[in-house]
């Protein structure tokens, strides 16, 4: 199995992970979307960022990632790759892998989150978990407990739009940093380290402002050779400051 890391976790803007003649693999930082926005086409989003790193080869979008989420991403670059990775994933024979900084405790070991959801019916672009919606179903594991988080390492069966942070947060543990599912834009020291003194004058910074969701790795057969390929990307800085600050702090 061939295996491509990224050595550099500081990532600010989109950085190649892997490239060939048939697939392209973007180590994505928060904050970029992944396709032009329906309503404001001059944000920044991978699809067109990569069409102008490769001017001769068409880009097709295989899969998404939120905005807020950091990670590793995978695009085709022909319209077989694109037709073959698209079946791998009807087939559920991609695998996905993500870290989720989660508020609580989870006590169980591992489990799996079977919820059928829907798109919400007074809030448009999200997600609600409904008995009548599509079948989603999301493996986890516990990697680190802390005195009020715990660290996931999640793996979605299914790719429904929000399905991580939506069964995150009916299980009773949404995503640490969730505006729109757990009521969370930032992570402050604050919030972590007991009897915190502000500085004088000074007001605290967030330690991380975006979803503390990151796309760790991804598995796939390679379209044009059949080989198994692992393409992995490293946290990024903001999410191993707050890792660090937690086993300082809240060490459970």
């Amino acid at each position: 199995m061939s295996h491509y890391q990224r050595k550099n976790s500081s990532v600010k803007s989109p950085e190649i992970l892997f490239e060939d003649a048939a697939v392209v693999a973007v180590n994505k930082p928060a904050g970029i979307l992944t396709l032009p926005d329906r309503w404001d086409q001059g944000k920044p989003n991978l699809r067109d960022w990569l069409r102008q790193e490769y001017p001769s080869s068409p880009i097709y979008v295989v899969h998404r990632l939120d905005a807020g989420t950091s990670g590793v991403i995978l695009f085709a670059k022909t319209e077989t790759a694109h037709q073959h990775l698209c079946r791998q994933f009807e087939q559920h024979t991609i695998r996905k892998v993500y870290l989720a900084l989660v508020n609580g405790v989870v006590e169980n070991n591992h489990g799996v989150i079977e919820i059928p959801l829907m798109p919400h019916p007074r809030k448009p672009g999200s997600m609600i978990a409904y008995t009548d919606g599509k079948y989603a179903m999301t493996h986890y594991k516990v990697l680190e407990r802390f005195a009020g988080f715990s660290l996931l390492e999640i793996a979605p069966e299914t790719g429904r739009m929000h399905q991580i942070r939506v069964h995150l947060q009916t299980v009773g543990h949404p995503l640490a940093v969730d505006d729109v599912y757990g009521g969370t834009r930032a992570l402050f020291l604050s919030r972590i380290k007991r009897n915190y003194k502000e500085k004088h004058g000074k007001e605290e910074k967030p330690l991380i402002e975006r979803l503390s969701l990151h796309a760790a790795s991804i598995d796939f057969i390679h379209p044009d050779d059949g080989q198994e390929m692992k393409i992995s990307s490293e946290l990024p800085k903001d999410f191993q400051i707050v890792l660090k600050q937690l086993r300082k702090y809240q060490k459970n």
